[in-house]
């Protein structure tokens, strides 16, 4: 073998190694945090196979930590930090926000435990933003296997295929939409420009976490749900919904602070005819910017913040 050949071997066995990262680990992509850029760092106990890492701080973080995170039997944290549980009702579907030009439901799917209450999970959302419908789902599985997709989105009605493989990226021009996967298969970063982001990862109930928290799973249905984490560039003064209500100027919680469940109630507010409805009792989309019971509403400006509580809202 001639010594060029050996040097080019040789060469694309370091790249392959310098730009290798197992599973369980990310990376800071930034290079302006030059002390933390390109690091590999192990994720958290809580999200051993998916993280995100906050740069700043050269920290890797569970997207169910930050504000804007709806996870587990689902579990919310709330623009101002606050974390608390909404547990809706069973095939059934809830405004998790509503505002002038953003509206997005969830449809939650669950069993009936023995307390008397359903186990719950969000199954599925429907975004509604300007004319456009964009849905995002998991589909229903019996035997889990994590290199199988079980994502479904749908954009106005059409299937949106993204290639497979880590990174991979659709877009379409007319909407502003770009979808990436984040990871082979189950998790996406999807960006409307100038409106929102939203990371979405379908996870199952595995036969641990039934044991555990007693949801009495079978196998022909491991109940596979969304987890997700909200990002939003602006939001009005008006913005509710069980999420949306926290990003609005001056919310004080509404939950038990302490409580070993903090519980958000409100289904009656809260509850939508199906999955792209806006007639939640809250409902605020479609009204009219110039309309008189909105003059003068501020706008509230939303913004990344790497401290803990990850999302700054101001008028």
């Amino acid at each position: 073998m001639s010594l060029l050949w050996k040097f080019l071997l040789t060469l694309s066995f370091s790249c392959l190694f310098l730009g290798y990262v197992s599973a369980g680990k990310v990376k800071c992509q930034d290079p302006y945090y030059g002390y933390c850029y390109g690091i590999p760092l192990k994720c958290p106990p809580g999200c051993p196979k998916l993280c995100q890492v906050d740069c700043k701080t050269c920290k890797p973080y569970c997207d169910c930590d930050k504000p804007g995170a709806v996870c587990q039997d689902p579990r919310f944290i709330g623009g101002d930090g606050v974390m608390f549980y909404f547990h809706g009702r069973k095939d059934e579907d809830f405004c998790l926000l509503t505002d002038l030009d953003l509206h997005i439901n969830g449809h939650f799917i669950g069993k009936r435990s023995t307390k008397g209450r359903d186990f719950t999970w969000v199954q599925s959302i429907g975004i509604l933003f300007g004319p456009n419908q964009l849905y995002i789902g998991a589909n229903k599985v019996s035997d889990w296997h994590d290199t199988t997709d079980y994502m479904h989105i749908q954009l106005n009605g059409q299937d949106v295929i993204i290639p497979s493989g880590d990174g991979e990226i659709w877009l379409s021009s007319e909407t502003g939409v770009s979808i990436k996967r984040v990871g082979p298969a189950n998790a996406i970063e999807l960006e409307v420009a100038g409106s929102f982001k939203v990371r979405a990862r379908v996870v199952p109930i595995t036969q641990e976490e039934s044991r555990i928290h007693g949801y009495d799973i079978t196998s022909d249905d491991c109940f596979a749900h969304l987890e997700l984490g909200f990002k939003f560039n602006s939001l009005s003064s008006s913005v509710n919904g069980v999420l949306g209500q926290t990003y609005a100027p001056g919310y004080r919680t509404q939950v038990k602070m302490g409580a070993p469940m903090p519980i958000m109630g409100g289904n009656h507010k809260f509850s939508s005819s199906h999955l792209f409805s806006t007639d939640c009792a809250v409902s605020r989309f479609g009204l009219n910017h110039d309309a008189q019971e909105l003059d003068d509403l501020p706008m509230v400006a939303c913004g990344g913040d790497s401290g803990a509580r990850g999302m700054v809202c101001k008028r």
